[in-house]
C-alpha cells in the first residue's frame, strides 16, 4: 500500500513559503520580478530551488529587502517542521500541564516544550496560556536557551487576563532571562519594579513568596554582575549586591523550612557563593579566605542532589572569578583555576548546564588571556571532537560568548580520538 499521499512533501511546502517571501518582498518594494531577482543575485526563473531551500546570500538579501531579521525568514521557510520524536499526549489542558510540570522534574526539557505548546494550543483561557508560556520557558531555561526562555516569557506576559499574582512570578522570569543573556541593567530594573511592589505589599501567599526571593535572587547576582561590567560603580554595586543576595539568603532558608524542599536550600547556596565573591572583591573579606570556603565546598559530590549540586558548581565559578582578580602568583593561580575549572566543568556535564559551561570557558579563556600578557609559559591548548561540539552549542546559546568561543577555536590545537592531530 502507497501511504506517500499520506504525508506533507516538506520540499514543496518551503517552496510555496519561499513564494509566498518573494511574492511579500516584491510588493512591499514595488518592484518588479526582474529588479527583485537583480537585488537577490538570481534569475528569476531560478529564485525557487527544487529543494525550497534558497542559499545563504539569497536569505540575507530577502531579510534586508523584507527589513525582517534572519531568523524572522528562516522561521517561516521551516514554519511547520517539527522533530518526529516529540510526544503527542492526550489529554486536555491540566493533564497536558501536568505531564508538562513532570517533564521538568525528570529533566526532560524537550518534551516539556513541546506539552507546553500542546498545552498552549488546549487552553481555554489567557491564565492557562500564560501557564503554558511560563513552563516554555522554564523548558528552554533548561536546555541553556536563554533567547526562547525571554520570547517564551513575554507571550505569557503580552496576554491581558493573568492574575496579577501570575503575573509577578512571570515578570520575575523575565528578568531572569535577561540576567542569564548578561543584560544585567533589564534583569535589574525589573526586578527592582517587583521588589518595589512587595515592599508596599509584603507577600501573603507561597507562590508570591518564592516570587520575592527569586527577585532578590535575579537582582542581587546581576549587581554582582555589574562589579565587572561596570566597574566605575563597584562599590555602589557591591553594597546593594550584598543588600539582596542576603535577602535572597534569609527568604530561601525560611521557603526551604516550611516546606521541607532542599532545592530551596540549593538556591541559597548559591546566593551564598556569589556573596563571598562580592566580599572578596570589595574588601570585606580576605580573598584567601574566600577561596579557601570555596575549595571547601568542593567535597565528595556522589549523592549531592541537583539543586545543591548545580550551586557547587556556580561556587566553582565564583571561585575562578575571586582568583582571576586576586591572585598574581602565576603558579598559585593556576592551581586554584585547575581545581575548580575541572570540577565546575565535571559538575556542569553531570547536570547538562550550558550556563554553568559559558562561564567556566570564559573563566579559562581569560586566565589563557592574562597568562600571554604577562608573558607566563602557557602550554598548548587542546581540545576534542567533544570540545568542538560543546564549545559551538554554548555558542548558539550565549550570544554574549561568541567572541570567547571563536578565539578558543582558533587557538586550539584539535586532537582526534587517536590522539593525533
Amino acid at each position: 500500500m502507497n501511504h506517500a499521499d499520506d504525508h506533507h512533501d516538506p520540499a514543496n511546502d518551503r517552496r510555496h513559503r519561499l513564494g509566498q517571501l518573494l511574492d511579500l518582498a516584491q510588493n512591499y518594494r514595488g518592484w518588479t520580478r526582474k529588479q527583485l531577482s537583480a537585488e537577490l543575485g538570481r534569475d528569476p526563473t531560478k529564485l525557487v530551488p527544487g529543494s525550497g531551500v534558497p542559499k545563504l546570500d539569497v536569505i540575507i538579501a530577502l531579510a534586508k529587502t523584507l527589513d525582517w531579521t534572519l531568523d524572522d525568514v528562516v522561521a517561516h521557510l521551516w514554519l511547520d517542521e517539527t522533530p518526529i520524536c516529540e510526544p503527542n499526549f492526550d489529554g486536555d489542558f491540566e493533564a497536558l500541564d501536568a505531564a508538562a510540570q513532570a517533564a521538568h522534574r525528570a529533566g526532560r526539557f524537550h518534551d516539556m516544550i513541546a506539552l507546553a505548546e500542546q498545552a498552549f494550543d488546549s487552553a481555554s483561557n489567557d491564565e492557562q496560556r500564560a501557564r503554558a508560556c511560563n513552563r516554555r520557558c522554564g523548558g528552554w531555561d533548561g536546555m541553556g536557551r536563554a533567547a526562547d526562555a525571554l520570547e517564551a516569557i513575554q507571550d505569557g506576559l503580552r496576554l491581558s487576563a493573568v492574575s496579577p499574582e501570575r503575573r509577578r512570578m512571570m515578570q520575575s522570569n523575565l528578568a531572569n532571562a535577561y540576567y542569564s543573556l548578561w543584560r544585567v541593567l533589564e534583569a535589574r530594573s525589573i526586578a527592582a519594579d517587583l521588589l518595589e511592589w512587595y515592599e508596599a505589599r509584603p507577600p501573603q501567599t507561597i507562590r508570591d513568596r518564592k516570587t520575592e526571593a527569586f527577585a532578590y535572587y535575579v537582582r542581587g547576582h546581576a549587581f554582582r554582575r555589574s562589579l565587572t561590567a561596570e566597574p566605575d560603580l563597584a562599590p555602589v554595586h557591591a553594597v546593594r549586591a550584598k543588600r539582596d543576595l542576603s535577602a535572597a539568603i534569609e527568604r530561601y532558608e525560611q521557603l526551604a523550612l516550611e516546606m521541607d524542599d532542599a532545592s530551596f536550600s540549593g538556591i541559597a547556596a548559591t546566593c551564598r557563593g556569589g556573596l563571598l565573591e562580592v566580599e572578596a572583591l570589595c574588601g570585606d573579606l580576605n580573598p584567601e579566605l574566600a577561596l579557601e570556603r570555596f575549595q571547601e565546598g568542593l567535597a565528595d559530590l556522589d549523592d549531592t542532589p541537583g539543586d545543591r549540586l548545580e550551586s557547587v558548581g556556580w561556587w566553582c565559578v565564583f571561585g575562578c572569578n575571586v582568583a582571576l582578580r586576586t591572585i598574581d602568583d602565576e603558579s598559585v593561580l593556576q592551581r586554584a583555576m585547575a581545581m575548580f575549572t575541572m570540577k565546575g566543568e565535571e559538575i556542569a556535564d553531570r547536570l547538562d548546564s550550558w550556563p554553568l559551561r559559558e562561564r567556566l570557558f570564559t573563566a579559562e579563556h581569560s586566565h589563557r588571556v592574562r597568562g600571554r600578557q604577562g608573558d607566563a609559559f602557557s602550554p598548548p591548548l587542546l581540545i576534542d571532537d567533544l570540545d568542538i561540539r560543546t564549545i559551538t552549542g554554548t555558542m548558539a546559546r550565549f550570544p554574549n560568548f561568541r567572541a570567547t568561543g571563536w578565539s578558543i577555536l582558533q587557538e586550539a590545537d584539535v586532537v582526534a580520538k587517536d590522539g593525533g592531530r
